[in-house]
């Protein structure tokens, strides 16, 4: 039996132990991590997954930005433990993820990873869309929460002053 919940600050350490499990060492010198300098988590959408003894599983965060003057939130990361994975934990924390943001009133999401991964939630390459570089534009993936959300969206990805 696995628990979803909201990240707490009592998690950080945690969560952070398994991204740096998980990412390369250089991890936070991407150029998504720019965007999230000095930007508060979207805090009801960092959750956590745990097992039955209280041990976290799988994490992922988000974060706001802008593209031309629209908000979005940018996925990323997620991650779940090596000796968990293909056990489909990642895919219900990205489900549970996804459905609290369409409650919140997020309209759009954006992510740099994989299309084949991603495309099974819905996720497709945003081609008006540029992320800081050097992102590859093909890893440039949004997903609508509500009809038309990326319609008319183009433009640089920002980071949203808080």
């Amino acid at each position: 039996m696995y628990q979803i919940s909201p990240e707490t600050p009592s998690d950080e350490y945690e969560v952070e132990a398994l991204y740096d499990l998980c990412f390369a060492p250089g991890r936070t010198a991407l150029s998504s991590y720019r965007l999230r300098d000095g930007v508060p988590r979207v805090a009801g959408l960092c959750l956590v997954l745990r097992n039955e003894v209280g041990i976290v599983l799988a994490a992922i965060r988000f974060w706001p930005v802008r593209i031309g003057g629209y908000d979005a939130l940018l996925l990323g990361p997620i991650a779940v433990h090596p000796t968990a994975q293909g056990e489909g934990l990642g895919a219900l924390l990205m489900r549970d993820s996804l459905t609290r943001a369409a409650q919140l009133g997020w309209r759009r999401v954006l992510l740099v990873g994989d299309a084949p991964y991603y495309s099974r939630f819905g996720f497709q390459r945003l081609d008006a869309v540029e992320m800081p570089p050097p992102t590859n534009p093909d890893r440039v993936l949004g997903l609508e929460l509500a009809d038309g959300a990326w319609v008319g969206v183009e433009g640089v990805v920002e980071r949203a002053l808080p």
